[in-house]
């Protein structure tokens, strides 16, 4: 018997199409990584980028638990002096919903050239509207 490895022109790639509304944010993170990584697909490979691309509707209505809305602190440095700048989560959220989740999954993909790779077929979009229709995602039920 013979392992299979995938190899480039064997890369099938599809949309999905996913409603934050009402989900918790690490558990929405966790099912984007994985579709982004390839995870779900029987021939997954981990050195290749074989994921798919995910669309985020209603980033701006996700769900977080406990007291993370003022505890959670998201830093940014521009690398001058006194140029370390901090925000809560419902700053960001009040501010840029589709940030949170793209750095919730870009924590959860690896830190290399492929990671980097992936994480440019994540759309998020803050409310329902959004233009990725060429792409026909396909309708993803997470709840």
């Amino acid at each position: 018997m013979r392992t299979f490895v995938a190899t480039p022109k064997d890369i099938n790639r599809k949309w999905f199409l996913v409603d934050a509304e009402g989900i918790v944010l690490g558990r929405l993170a966790v099912h984007i990584a994985k579709i982004l990584s390839g995870r779900t697909k029987e021939e997954f490979t981990p050195h290749l980028d074989n994921g798919d691309g995910v669309i985020v509707i209603n980033a701006s209505k996700i769900k977080v638990t406990g007291k993370k809305l003022k505890d959670k602190i998201y830093t940014r440095y521009s690398g001058y002096p006194s140029g370390l700048k901090r925000f809560t989560l419902e700053e960001l959220l009040m501010s840029k919903p589709e940030e949170v989740i793209t750095r919730a999954v870009k924590g959860m993909l690896p830190h290399n050239k492929l990671g980097r790779h992936m994480i440019k077929r994540l759309r998020v979009y803050p409310d329902a509207n959004y233009n990725q229709q060429a792409q026909r995602p396909i309708k993803l039920g997470l709840k």
